[in-house]
C-alpha cells in the first residue's frame, strides 16, 4: 500500500499491514462551527466495552495498555485536526475492532464542513501520504457524534472500514450504546440536562467543550511534557499534565462511577 492512497466509500474496507496507525479527523474552522474532538472505544465482538477503560477520550486520554492514545488538536491553516493513535500490536486480544468517533459540542453536525477521515502509517517518517481517507457525511445532519470509521481484525491481521454512522444524543448515547456505564454524578454536579434516547435510563452530564482560545497563552504547568520518539517515528504515549478545573481541584483524575463527559 505504499504510496497509494485509497479514497473510501462507506462502507468499503482495505487491509491494514502497518504496525501502528493515526487516525486523523479534519474539518474547516468557522465561526458557526463547533469544537469537534475525536475518541475511540475499544469493543469486543459483541461490539461492546470490556470497562469505561475501553473508551479513550478527552477526560481519559490514553489507554490503560498503552496501546490507543490521543493525540491533540492541531491547526493546519483554515482546517483543525484531531487525532487519535493505536500501536495494533500491543491491543490487547480480547479488542475485536476500535471505532473511531468524533463528537461535537451538542451542535449538530451540519454545521461542521469538509470533515474527514484519513488514515496513516504511524510508523512512517516524514510527510507521508494517508493510506486511505473517507469524506464524512451525516445522514441526518441533527448528529451530534459519529463513527467515522473502525480499524478491525480479520484472521491474523486488521482491517480498516469506512462507517460515518451518527448519534444524535451525542457523545453519552454513543457511549452508553456500547456498554459505557456514565457517571450520573457528573449530571447532578453540572446541572446539565439528561441525554436522550437510548441512553435515557443512564443519564450524563455532557457540557460542551470550550474552543481553545487564541488570546489565552499556555502555561508550563498545563502543558504535557514532549513524547518520546522511539525509533519507528511515532510518539509513545505521555501521561497527561494536571488541567485546572474552574472552580474546583486542579488535580487531573480518572471518574469513579463511569465517564464525565464534562470538559476538564
Amino acid at each position: 500500500m505504499t504510496g497509494m492512497t485509497h479514497a473510501m466509500q462507506k462502507g468499503s474496507n482495505i487491509p491494514v499491514t502497518a504496525m501502528a496507525v493515526r487516525a486523523v479527523l479534519r474539518w474547516t474552522g468557522g465561526p458557526e462551527v463547533p469544537d469537534v474532538d475525536a475518541s475511540a472505544l475499544l469493543v469486543g465482538p459483541d461490539g461492546r466495552v470490556r470497562s469505561d477503560e475501553d473508551f479513550v477520550f478527552y477526560n481519559q486520554p490514553r489507554h490503560p495498555s498503552g496501546a490507543v492514545w490521543r493525540l491533540g488538536k492541531k491547526q493546519l491553516g483554515e482546517a483543525i485536526t484531531d487525532a487519535v493513535q493505536a500501536d495494533l500490536r500491543a491491543v490487547p486480544p480480547v479488542v475485536d475492532r476500535i471505532l473511531v468517533v468524533a463528537s461535537a459540542e451538542d451542535v449538530p453536525f451540519q454545521q461542521v464542513q469538509d470533515l474527514r477521515i484519513l488514515l496513516y502509517d504511524a510508523t512512517a517518517t516524514g510527510g507521508s501520504e494517508p493510506l486511505a481517507f473517507f469524506d464524512v457525511r451525516p445522514e441526518t445532519g441533527a448528529e451530534t457524534a459519529l463513527i467515522c470509521g473502525e480499524v478491525y481484525r480479520r484472521g491474523d491481521g486488521w482491517k480498516f472500514r469506512a462507517l460515518g454512522e451518527g448519534y444524535s444524543n451525542g457523545l453519552v448515547g454513543l457511549a452508553t450504546d456500547h456498554g459505557i456505564s456514565v457517571d450520573e454524578n457528573a449530571a447532578e454536579a453540572s446541572g446539565a440536562e439528561p441525554a436522550a434516547g437510548p441512553a435515557a435510563e443512564q443519564t450524563a452530564a455532557m457540557r460542551p467543550p470550550a474552543p481553545p482560545s487564541p488570546q489565552a497563552p499556555q502555561t508550563p504547568q498545563t502543558q504535557a511534557p514532549p513524547a518520546e520518539q522511539p525509533a519507528y517515528g511515532y510518539p509513545q504515549p505521555v501521561s497527561p499534565a494536571p488541567v485546572p478545573v474552574p472552580g474546583g481541584d486542579p488535580t487531573f483524575r480518572l471518574p469513579v462511577q463511569g465517564p464525565q463527559f464534562i470538559r476538564r
